[in-house]
């Protein structure tokens, strides 16, 4: 039977909006609550590990998943450095399960265990740990600055505050800052779906010119626009970003770039960066301002800005120790 003439019209046109209709987008959960409700994702998420071998499990989203293989141990504990084993997986009942292409490496996580076969036909059985960054929590020196404590959001332009007492972000510091040290603490959200800078994306640009990249790069390559990244200019010596809804640690020395009297630079700023207490960049010089920064170089002190990409994520014990 053929359809008449209009029928196929609103059809076709039908299509066409359905096509170009937005997409929803991915869900961000904030608590460990809210991600089990969603499912066994979260759960199965994180990092095993024992001796001689680590790995990294990372949700994907519908029913997707990817593990990732280190040899010597998770990364900044252990890891050799050699290439990375990452196998495509899926979620099997309360499980999820993993076997790659030529079929050599397999493997099974399910209730803290990640059991398999890695490419030399090695039976393994990694344990679930939970790290925390050593410099968490850490407490001011003498002659430092707390511009965030959780007691007030005043020391920001626009501070919001959530029912949490954590900052979030899209704000910058009312005071302004040279040549120091600063201490952060961020908390990046569970989104599975989250893709690319899509996935708990911010930043925190000191002097508001050099940004150190704040994203969920949980078990990625560790590129210059992910976690850890001075953003366009340097990726970090290793990537050290832990699953989502850990609290994760920023300890950045920054020394300001230097001009002469007529304006003229004659010194590159350079940034020392420590991603939850693991050293990832060592007086990197940063040749210009980073993408998106709010101020171009020059010789004045500028603030910290805590970047709105579009994501929610939150901050807390922010602390600057001017450089003596």
């Amino acid at each position: 039977m053929k359809m008449p003439f209009a029928a196929v019209l609103f059809a076709t046109a039908f299509a066409l909006l359905a096509a170009d209709a937005p997409k929803p987008k991915p869900v961000a959960y904030l608590t460990e609550a809210e991600a089990r409700a969603a499912g066994p994702d979260y759960d199965l998420q994180g990092e095993y590990a024992d001796a001689g071998l680590g790995a990294q499990v990372i949700a994907l989203g519908d029913s997707k998943f990817r593990l990732v293989l280190h040899a010597g141990g998770l990364p900044g504990a252990g890891w050799d450095k050699s290439a990375k084993t990452e196998v495509e997986g899926a979620l099997d009942g309360a499980k999820a399960t993993f076997k790659s292409a030529d079929g050599k490496v397999s493997g099974t996580v399910a209730g803290g265990l990640l059991t398999g076969t890695d490419a030399a036909g090695k039976a393994f059985k990694l344990i679930k740990v939970f790290r925390q960054s050593p410099t968490l929590g850490a407490k001011p020196p003498a002659g430092a600055k707390v511009l965030f404590d959780g007691t007030s959001a005043d020391a920001w332009q626009n501070g919001k505050l959530d029912d949490r007492k954590f900052l979030r972000c899209g704000t910058k510091s009312k005071d302004t800052i040279g040549s120091g040290t600063l201490h952060i603490e961020f908390f990046l959200p569970f989104k599975p779906l989250g893709r690319g800078q899509d996935r708990g994306n911010s930043g925190v640009y000191l002097q508001d010119r050099y940004e150190v990249q704040v994203l969920d790069s949980f078990g990625l390559k560790g590129e210059n626009n992910e976690c850890g990244g001075i953003y366009s200019k340097h990726r970090p010596a290793v990537n050290m970003c832990l699953p989502a809804l850990t609290w994760q640690t920023y300890d950045i020395e920054l020394t300001s770039a230097q001009f002469d009297a007529a304006g003229m630079k004659t010194k590159d700023a350079t940034l020392t960066v420590k991603h939850n207490g693991v050293l990832i960049h060592d007086k990197a010089p940063v040749n210009s301002s980073t993408t998106a920064a709010g101020l171009k170089e020059g010789p004045t002190p500028g603030p910290i800005q805590l970047q709105d990409h579009g994501n929610p994520i939150f901050y807390r014990n922010i602390w600057w120790l001017p450089a003596k």
